[in-house]
C-alpha cells in the first residue's frame, strides 16, 4: 500500500511540474548594450531601379503614391514617432531574426518593409552582416545584402519583375527568420508561407511551399489565392493569418534539420464557418514543423508550442540552445510602461500609452523524440520587462537597478556562449514608439547573463 501511495505521489509530482514547469522564471543580468538609432538610411545598389532610391512611397492611408519625401508622419496609434515617409533611402530598420556566426559577428535581417505586402513595394529585402562594440554601445554593420531573384525562382511574378537585376521586396516576401549555413542562408517568410534559400550572394535558390500534416499551409496574402468574380461563390481557402507564418526559424546544431515556428496558429477545417484555431488543452497553439534540409521537404514530425495564458499572443524569434532545447520570444502586443498608461484605452491621447507592454518573455523549451507530435515542454523563462542592471549598463529606459524592453515586437534572440544570450526589438519603423511617447523606436540589442537559466533542466 505504502509503494502505492509513493508511486501515485511520484505520478503527481511528475505531472504538477510539467504542468506547472513554465512557471519557473529566471533572472537576467544586462552585461552590454548597443544602440542602432532608428534614423539609419542606406542607398540602394548603384544597379538598383529608381523604384528602390526611395521607399515607404505608398505608405498613406488610401496607398496611392505620397506626395513627396518625408510627407507622411509616422505613428504609433495616435502618437507622432517624429519620422516621416517616404525616405530618401532604404532604412536599416526592423531587424527580424538573428544567428551568431562566431567571432562576435551575427547575421539579421530587416523586415519587409512598412507592415504588409501593399506598402512595401519600394522596400529592399536585406540581410546584414554585424558586430556589435558592448563598450561604445554602438552596431558595426560590416556588409549588407540585398537579395535578388535574377533565375526567376519566385512562383509569381515579382514587384520588379520587368527590371534586369530583379530586387526582391517588401511586397514580394515577408522575410522574418534567418539561419545562415555554408553555402547560403534558408530565411523563413510570412507571406506564404514559404521557407526560402538565398546563396551566399543573395540569390533566391529555392521557394518551399509549407505543408503541415500533410496539408498545405497558405495564409491570405499566398499568391494562388484570388477573390471569386462572383460573390455567391465560396472564398479562396486559407488557413493561418496573415501575419502567421514564420516568425521563427531554428536549424539542429548538426545541421540535418531546420525547424519553422509558425506566429500564428492554424485553423482546422472543421467544415463550420466558425473555423477554430489550434488549441492545447484550451490555449491556442502554434506550430513548430520540421523540414530535412538534404531532402529539401518537410519531415512529418512536429510539435505544438501552446502560448501563455498569462498573456502571450505572439512569438518573436527562435534558435535552438543545444539538440533539444530552444530558446522562444513570446510577447503580447503592447508598447510602453504601465506609469504612463492612458486613463481610457479606448479614447487614447498622444501623451499616454493605450495598451503598455505587460508580457515580454523568453522561454526556454524542450522539444524532442518522446513529445513530438504533442506539446513541447516549457521549462521556464526570463522576463524582458525587469532585467537586473547592477552595473548601471544600460543607455537608455529601464530605471534604478534594472533594465526594461517595452517594446511592441522584439523579435531577435539567441545564444552566444554557454552563459550569454543576445537580444534585440524590430522597431517597425517608423510605425512603434514603445521606449518614449513621441519618438520612434532605436535598434537596440543587450547582451544578458543568463548562465543558470541556460542550464535548466
Amino acid at each position: 500500500m505504502r509503494r502505492s501511495l509513493l508511486a501515485a505521489a511520484a505520478v503527481i509530482a511528475l505531472t504538477t511540474t510539467s504542468s506547472f514547469a513554465e512557471d519557473k522564471e529566471f533572472a537576467a543580468t544586462l552585461v552590454g548594450h548597443a544602440i542602432l538609432p532608428a534614423n539609419t538610411i542606406i542607398r540602394a545598389p548603384e544597379n538598383a531601379p529608381e523604384h528602390l532610391q526611395t521607399s515607404g512611397k505608398f505608405s498613406t492611408a488610401d496607398r496611392l503614391r505620397a506626395g513627396g519625401l518625408g510627407t507622411v508622419p509616422g505613428k504609433d496609434g495616435v502618437r507622432p514617432t517624429g519620422l516621416s515617409l517616404p525616405f530618401d533611402g532604404q532604412p536599416v530598420q526592423g531587424f527580424s531574426g538573428i544567428k551568431s556566426v562566431g567571432d562576435g559577428a551575427f547575421w539579421s535581417l530587416s523586415d519587409n518593409g512598412f507592415g504588409n505586402k501593399m506598402n512595401s513595394t519600394d522596400a529592399a529585402l536585406m540581410l546584414h552582416h554585424i558586430k556589435f562594440d558592448w563598450d561604445a554601445g554602438t552596431v558595426d554593420r560590416m556588409q549588407t545584402l540585398f537579395l535578388t531573384d535574377p533565375n526567376k525562382k519566385a512562383p509569381f511574378p515579382i514587384v520588379l519583375e520587368g527590371s534586369e537585376t530583379r530586387f526582391l521586396t517588401g511586397g514580394d516576401f515577408d522575410v522574418e527568420a534567418i539561419q545562415p549555413v555554408s553555402d547560403g542562408f534558408w530565411i523563413g517568410d510570412e507571406f506564404g508561407p514559404y521557407l526560402l534559400k538565398f546563396d551566399l550572394e543573395g540569390r533566391l535558390t529555392d521557394v518551399v511551399d509549407t505543408v503541415v500534416d500533410g496539408k498545405p499551409v497558405k495564409s491570405p496574402d499566398h499568391p494562388t489565392l484570388t477573390l471569386q468574380a462572383n460573390p455567391s461563390l465560396p472564398m479562396p481557402s486559407f488557413n493561418v493569418k496573415r501575419s502567421g507564418g514564420y516568425e521563427g526559424l531554428a536549424q539542429s546544431k548538426d545541421g540535418t534539420k531546420l525547424y519553422g515556428l509558425l506566429e500564428g496558429a492554424l485553423f482546422k477545417e472543421d467544415g463550420s464557418m466558425e473555423r477554430s484555431a489550434e488549441q492545447k488543452d484550451g490555449e491556442r497553439s502554434l506550430r513548430i514543423i520540421e523540414f530535412d534540409v538534404a531532402k529539401k521537404e518537410w519531415s512529418g514530425r512536429s510539435w505544438l508550442y501552446p502560448l501563455s495564458p498569462e498573456g502571450g499572443d505572439a512569438i518573436g524569434d527562435f534558435n535552438m540552445i543545444d539538440a533539444t532545447t530552444a530558446l522562444v520570444i513570446e510577447r503580447d502586443q503592447g508598447a510602453g510602461t504601465v506609469d504612463k498608461a492612458c486613463a481610457d484605452a479606448k479614447n487614447p491621447t498622444p501623451d499616454c500609452f493605450a495598451t503598455p507592454a505587460k508580457f515580454k518573455r523568453i522561454y526556454k523549451i524542450e522539444m524532442n523524440d518522446a513529445n513530438a507530435g504533442h506539446a513541447a515542454r516549457k521549462i521556464g523563462y526570463i522576463d524582458l520587462m525587469k532585467i537586473a542592471d547592477p552595473d548601471n549598463k544600460k543607455r537608455q529606459g529601464g530605471g534604478e537597478g534594472f533594465y526594461d524592453m517595452p517594446f511592441n515586437t522584439i523579435e531577435n534572440v539567441d545564444v552566444v556562449d554557454a552563459t550569454h544570450i543576445v537580444v534585440g526589438d524590430d522597431n517597425n519603423l517608423p510605425f512603434s514608439a514603445g521606449r518614449a511617447l513621441d519618438k520612434a523606436d532605436d535598434n537596440e540589442f543587450v547582451m544578458l547573463e543568463v548562465g543558470e537559466f541556460l542550464q535548466a533542466k
